[in-house]
């Protein structure tokens, strides 16, 4: 039993972890705009977080890897978390908000990529399910939407600091307590990366990846907007994370059963499908109330494409370099893709309002499934599923 119950602080320090990220997904966009920022600009802001994260996940993934240690980059990354949200919350001109932003970003956005890649790693020295490690991330986002939607709707969003330092302690009084992975391998050398630019399969695979992931990080920074545009309030957007990321929840509590009937490709493919069609779907909504019903449809998109997609990416590089990969898995994800949603989102649902910004969103999926089940077909995808 201790093997299984090792795996405790790491649960709550994804817990805690995805509960402060929840704070900064669903409710920034909101005080961006109390503090008087427009569409464009709160684009602009959101897009610094995967700018920065395009240089940090493989730089703290790098460093995890030479040193041989997640628990070490992910105490440095969670003290950076807790200073930097402070001096970041207090910016008020929109150049300091970028320039902070990006350092607090900076130390944020590889949590989330070290906490999966300890966890997938853990799950595979202890041959248990990714997904029942992976929910409890789920769970502290959903948790943090519900009570901290009510909390502003109550106080008011500017106090957000708050809950977000709350959670952000949590979390350091976990990452204290992990248990660090093991690598028997020699210490990763910078010319071992280029293996993963050699590596075609893995390439091609991370380009088809944006197309899917681009539309669904433009829903992470818009909704909350497309939300109020159709006359819903904070409490309402924090219901539609809830009612969103519960569904993921189970998804990924499910994952060893549902995930071991076929390849991953097969379930990013379906994900794809159910994506597009939970686009349009969204952008034929005339009331705040149909995007929470069709929330659950968060945990069969992205709760699917996700635990494929990282299982995928597991089998195509080699295990000296997990931690680079799957930061760079990370970057191109939540980096790249965000970067291109937000500044593209940001104008469309400026100019033309958000049921056009989810039209858009609903036919790049489209082709991005197609150009999967492409892939599916040609000698890369069968040659990397038989690993």
């Amino acid at each position: 039993m201790p093997q299984k119950e090792s795996l405790l602080p790491l649960k709550m320090l994804l817990f805690s972890f995805h509960a402060t990220n929840t704070i900064i997904l669903s409710f920034l966009p909101l005080y961006l705009r109390y503090k008087g920022l427009n569409g464009t600009e709160i684009g602009w802001v959101l897009a610094v977080g995967p700018l920065a994260s395009i240089f940090s996940q493989p730089f703290w993934g790098y460093m995890s890897d030479k040193y041989k240690t997640v628990k070490r980059m992910l105490l440095i990354c969670v003290f950076g978390l807790l200073i930097s949200s402070v001096l970041f919350f207090q910016m008020n001109s929109l150049v300091a908000i970028l320039v902070m932003g990006a350092i607090f970003y900076f130390f944020t956005t590889p949590i989330g990529a070290l906490g999966d890649s300890l966890a997938q790693r853990r799950a595979d020295d202890l041959n248990v399910s990714f997904g029942t490690i992976r929910m409890w991330g789920s769970i502290g986002f959903a948790t943090s939407s519900l009570l901290i939607g009510e909390f502003l709707a109550r106080v008011g969003v500017q106090y957000m600091i708050w809950p977000y330092l709350a959670f952000g302690l949590m979390a350091l009084f976990v990452v204290f307590r992990l248990q660090d992975v093991k690598v028997d391998a020699d210490p990763v050398q910078l010319k071992d990366v280029g293996l993963l630019v050699k590596n075609k399969p893995f390439v091609f695979f991370m380009l088809l990846l944006m197309l899917l992931a681009i539309s669904h990080r433009a829903n992470d920074s818009f909704i909350g907007l497309y939300i109020a545009q159709l006359g819903g309030s904070e409490g309402l957007v924090g219901l539609a994370w809830f009612v969103g990321v519960s569904s993921e929840a189970i998804v990924f509590a499910f994952a060893g059963f549902w995930f071991r009937k076929y390849r991953p490709l097969f379930f990013i493919i379906v994900a794809g499908v159910l994506y597009s069609i939970r686009w349009f779907l969204y952008a034929a909504a005339d009331d705040a109330a149909y995007i929470i019903a069709l929330q659950f449809l968060h945990g069969l998109t992205f709760g699917v494409f996700y635990t494929a997609s990282l299982d995928y990416v597991t089998r195509l590089i080699p295990k000296l370099l997990q931690s680079t990969g799957h930061l760079i898995f990370y970057a191109v994800f939540f980096g790249i893709s965000g970067i291109i949603g937000s500044l593209v989102g940001g104008a469309l649902i400026d100019s033309f309002g958000g049921s056009t910004l989810y039209m858009v969103m609903g036919w790049l999926t489209t082709v991005g499934t197609i150009c999967f089940f492409i892939y599916h077909s040609v000698t890369y995808g069968k040659k990397a599923a038989s690993h």
